[in-house]
């Protein structure tokens, strides 16, 4: 039996903005399993966005969305999240609005440890703005604004995530599509801030740049540099050079947590 996406979708918001070969309707149909595995409802279920491709996702889902400014989603759903905190609060967005423009609100999303969970669709470019290089641009890869090969080195966003004091953290990759939605749901049951990094690509501003020949060509690099972490565990680190782990990389439970300190601040406060 076929998985019925469209009780999900809104059809007046289609067709979508993004390219062919375009990974980042793979993340939405995962997200869309996700929730449908969580049953979670509709109107107790927030989904925010800022600005960019990965950030128009929300837009043609039939949920509570907000598309918001340039990496402000974390902001805003910080905002959603301590006013109505039984709500379920979903981010989304991609590595330009996420680590760049809303690094800020990023790690101190994770450094709060509020009950949300970020989705991160990290293809290493700024796509809906020109192709220019973003904080998760490999070094040497070209973009419109490294022409020459860019000389900085990449954000590891997981890591990231972790130091900054998120209590759970994964990643998985848009080849291995049935990943991604187990990946999210086990984000979205996990008490605290949750960080899901989703390694996809852009045939269109960064496939072309870097010589990449096919979307195939590029789904299968993110074959072969993905390795399980529980696979990882039996390489040596010589095996592991130029891998990329994937799977739940970070997990941590907390007795506290934000929106609990917060509603504890209002009652003081009201008394």
């Amino acid at each position: 039996m076929s998985f019925d996406y469209d009780k999900y979708i809104r059809p007046g918001k289609l067709p979508h903005i993004w390219c062919p070969g375009c990974g980042h309707g793979i993340v939405m149909k995962g997200l869309i399993r996700a929730i449908d595995t969580l049953g979670l409802e509709k109107n107790n279920t927030a989904i925010v966005s800022g600005i960019g491709c990965a950030s128009r996702l929300p837009g043609y889902l039939d949920f509570c969305t907000l598309h918001t400014a340039h990496g402000r989603a974390a902001a805003f759903a910080t905002g959603v999240k301590m006013a109505k905190p039984e709500m379920n609060v979903i981010l989304v967005g991609g590595d330009g609005d996420g680590t760049a423009i809303g690094g800020n609100h990023f790690i101190h999303a994770c450094r709060r440890n509020i009950d949300m969970t970020y989705i991160i669709m990290n293809n290493s470019i700024y796509g809906m703005t020109g192709g220019q290089f973003s904080p998760c641009t490999p070094t040497g890869a070209k973009a419109s604004t490294t022409v020459y090969g860019n000389p900085d080195p990449a954000f590891d966003i997981a890591k990231l995530a972790i130091g900054a004091g998120a209590t759970f953290v994964a990643r998985g990759t848009a080849y291995h599509a049935t990943q991604i939605d187990k990946l999210i749901v086990e984000a979205v049951q996990h008490k605290g801030f949750s960080v899901v990094e989703i390694l996809d690509d852009c045939p269109t501003t960064y496939g072309r740049r870097n010589k990449f020949k096919s979307v195939i060509e590029m789904m299968n690099r993110l074959k072969e540099v993905a390795v399980p972490v529980k696979a990882a565990e039996k390489m040596t680190s010589e095996q592991l050079e130029g891998k990329i782990l994937t799977g739940v990389l970070y997990k941590e439970e907390r007795g506290t947590h934000y929106t609990d300190e917060y509603a504890k601040v209002i009652a003081r406060a009201s008394k």
